[in-house]
């Protein structure tokens, strides 16, 4: 039997792994819940389990060689890719501590502290009436958070005592293991450190300036890249990041933090997904540097050469296309996909959903219609690749047609 290549996840964002197996002639085995993903029909067999569910998957896998184990863009699988990549022995293996950190926000925090890097006011309880006298003892506004979810599920800013009861409920409802994180509300600008690390060293980063929708929700609308530093901050974010991968036990692979350097210049590392960023994270960086993430992590997982040189220097935007409606709606156009990518300076452009599909609002990670991945020399002739880019995609959403 071919050794195939095991991915966690058959979403958006892992389809990019498929594609870039089928590039190799490498067999992939799609694992989710849902049999409606985009990834299934690239693989070639689908277990409709659960990613976290390690055991059945592994049941389920009796006498199947696998060449690697791999995800992205999700903490909830991180424990299974470690022990599913333990259990089938497979040359580079996940290690359980980055695992730890990336789904427990408060181990995060206490790894931070560990070696260095700034901290500030949190506490984490499953109960929320504790919590809430610590949220009063920080002074509003504080982030309201589950403990172990990803894609800013139940995520909400607290501004006033009487909204602070429904975001605690909230953020419990959200978290699986029922944890809840209150943290006081950090003022500065926002940035994602992307690392991807090989044999201890940092072989590639990427630090992007993030676009945070308005409102509660701290809802990523884009990322805009490479980020506009002053070369001191850059060096010392690069730095934090390096030391808290190897601090977590990552000495190969991709991580990805989200910071804000407040007015003073401290920097805050709010939390790490070890893996790679979602959103489309990857094109965004071939289109700024030329670097492919995706091929490098099967290289890694699969016990070949890692590759991560660059050969270019542009200014990119990766732009989330999401529904303009509060309410539910439906998708009533999407331009020609082929024109748009064909474009000067588009180097992606993705739409998930059909002409007719119900749309909902975005009010969670899981709720993007696409992506738009733009660049240009300058930040300048980069707003005019994304304006003419976003006109040619056309993308039309009107309310849902309420039947009597």
């Amino acid at each position: 039997m071919t050794p195939a290549l095991l991915v966690l996840g058959a979403g958006e964002e892992q389809v990019v792994l498929y594609r870039e197996a089928r590039r190799r002639g490498l067999p992939t085995i799609a694992v989710d819940m849902r049999a409606d993903r985009p990834g299934i029909a690239l693989a070639d067999r689908f277990l409709k389990l659960s990613t976290t569910d390690h055991e059945a998957i592994a049941e389920a896998l009796v006498g199947q060689e696998i060449a690697g184990v791999v995800s992205t863009a999700a903490d909830t699988c991180l424990e299974s890719w470690h022990r599913l990549s333990e259990h089938f022995g497979t040359p580079w293996r996940y290690p359980a501590s980055a695992a730890a950190v990336s789904m427990d926000k408060s181990a995060f925090h206490a790894l931070a502290a560990s070696v260095g890097v700034p901290v500030y006011q949190w506490a984490q309880s499953h109960d929320l009436a504790d919590l809430a006298t610590s949220a009063s003892g920080f002074g509003l506004p504080v982030v309201v958070k589950p403990t172990d979810a990803s894609g800013c599920r139940g995520v909400l800013r607290v501004d006033e005592p009487s909204e602070l009861d429904a975001a605690l409920h909230n953020a419990a409802v959200n978290s699986p293991s029922g944890q809840v994180i209150v943290e006081k509300l950090l003022l500065g600008k926002d940035y994602t450190v992307n690392t991807f690390l090989h044999r201890g060293e940092l072989a590639f980063a990427l630090i992007t300036e993030k676009h945070i929708v308005p409102g509660p929700r701290f809802l990523i609308g884009g990322h805009v890249a490479p980020a506009d530093l002053d070369p001191v901050v850059e060096k010392a974010l690069l730095a934090d990041a390096h030391a808290l991968c190897l601090a977590m036990g990552l000495t190969d692979g991709p991580a990805n933090f989200d910071v804000i350097v407040a007015d003073d210049g401290t920097r805050y590392v709010l939390e790490v997904g070890a893996r790679m960023s979602g959103n489309g994270f990857p094109r965004l960086a071939h289109a700024v540097a030329g670097v492919d993430c995706v091929q490098a992590l099967v290289s890694l997982a699969i016990g070949e050469p890692v590759e991560l040189a660059s050969d270019r220097s542009e200014v990119a935007r990766l732009q989330v296309l999401t529904s303009p409606l509060e309410v539910e709606g439906e998708l009533q156009s999407v331009g020609d996909l082929t024109a748009v990518r064909a474009l000067p300076g588009v180097s992606d452009a993705d739409v998930f959903a059909t002409p007719g599909d119900v749309v909902l609002p975005f009010t969670e990670a899981g709720r993007k219609l696409g992506w738009l991945v733009v660049h240009a020399p300058t930040r300048a002739e980069l707003d005019e690749v994304l304006a003419t880019a976003t006109t040619a995609l056309n993308l039309v959403v009107t309310p849902a047609t309420v039947l009597a």
